[in-house]
């Protein structure tokens, strides 16, 4: 059925196939694979909320589309998602561990999240598509982009949506094509903070068995001689607590190709500790790294 269109200008679509981002948001040679996800609520089961949902399911596949077709490199959540349910990875009351999950073992650098709205008025339907750009090893908001699809009579779901995506994904992909750009450059900032556990037998100032140097400085120059392009600042230092405010990291991992960790770093600095023989426990929540020295 064709669509009558209410006072709103009709986005051009996008032939099958056709290069379509402009100068300023084409992909340079290095790009990023984009997992395209729902936006969860809390407590949401992803997979009831799938099941039951066909327009999530429709929102997802359009936004995935338009991202196949202007070159970028895709990796289907639906199936990850499948997957995952086959292999037991659900365990009940875990739906974010779940989701972040998948995010860590898509292989994918970015995460973009969709959320679909719509209005219906007897001055058409039309639909809203909210998008959500994250680097997928902490979080890290890369951009947003809000795309409507106008008010029609007689147009169908599966329509809305087409038109809503093809609204803001240019504009979401060249922001975020930019931002992926730099931390290739420059590496991603992650916080780094290590403490030592109340009561334990040492201290930043203590010369560790067999070196020459406190165990602070010690951290200072193996922070700095392991983070991308050796660039690492200390925030400060107390008695207790050592906090480096900005350690850069490498956006992917030059021996596998896929996204470097934050909880890989984490785990090198940890080996670090032990063989100067201190007890360690680390922890990453979003961009910050969490190591706390339990004893000698």
């Amino acid at each position: 059925m064709a669509l009558s269109l209410i006072g709103t200008a009709v986005p051009r679509l996008h032939a099958q196939g056709a290069a379509t981002v402009g100068a300023a948001a084409r992909p340079a040679a290095v790009q990023p694979r984009i997992m395209v996800i729902p936006r969860v609520k809390e407590g949401e089961d992803l997979r009831t909320m799938l099941d039951a949902d066909v327009f999530t399911r429709i929102g997802i596949a359009k936004v995935k589309e338009a991202f196949d077709r202007r070159g970028f490199s895709t990796v289907d959540f639906v199936a990850r998602l499948k997957a995952a349910d086959e292999n037991g990875l659900f365990t009940e009351g875990s739906q974010t561990g779940v989701r972040d999950q998948l995010i860590q073992m898509s292989g994918a650098d970015i995460y973009v999240e969709v959320e679909l709205r719509t209005t219906t008025s007897p001055q058409g339907n039309g639909c809203t598509v909210i998008l959500g750009a994250y680097e997928a090893s902490t979080g890290t908001s890369l951009a947003n982009k809000v795309g409507s699809s106008g008010r029609f009579y007689g147009a169908s779901e599966e329509q809305l949506v087409q038109r809503a995506v093809e609204g803001s994904a240019d504009d979401l992909l060249g922001t975020m094509q930019a931002k992926f750009t730099a931390m290739l450059d420059e590496g991603r900032a992650i916080l780094v903070d290590i403490s030592l556990r109340q009561g334990a037998r040492s201290s930043f100032s203590a010369l560790p068995k067999g070196q020459e140097i406190t165990l602070g400085e010690l951290l200072e120059q193996w922070m700095t001689d392991h983070a991308f392009r050796n660039a690492a600042h200390l925030q400060g230092t107390t008695a207790m607590r050592m906090v480096f405010d900005d350690v850069r990291l490498p956006l992917r991992d030059d021996r596998t190709g896929r996204s470097y960790a934050t909880s890989q770093f984490g785990s090198q600095l940890a080996t670090y500790l032990r063989t100067l023989g201190y007890a360690v426990t680390r922890d990453v929540k979003g961009a910050t790294l969490y190591l706390v020295i339990t004893g000698p």
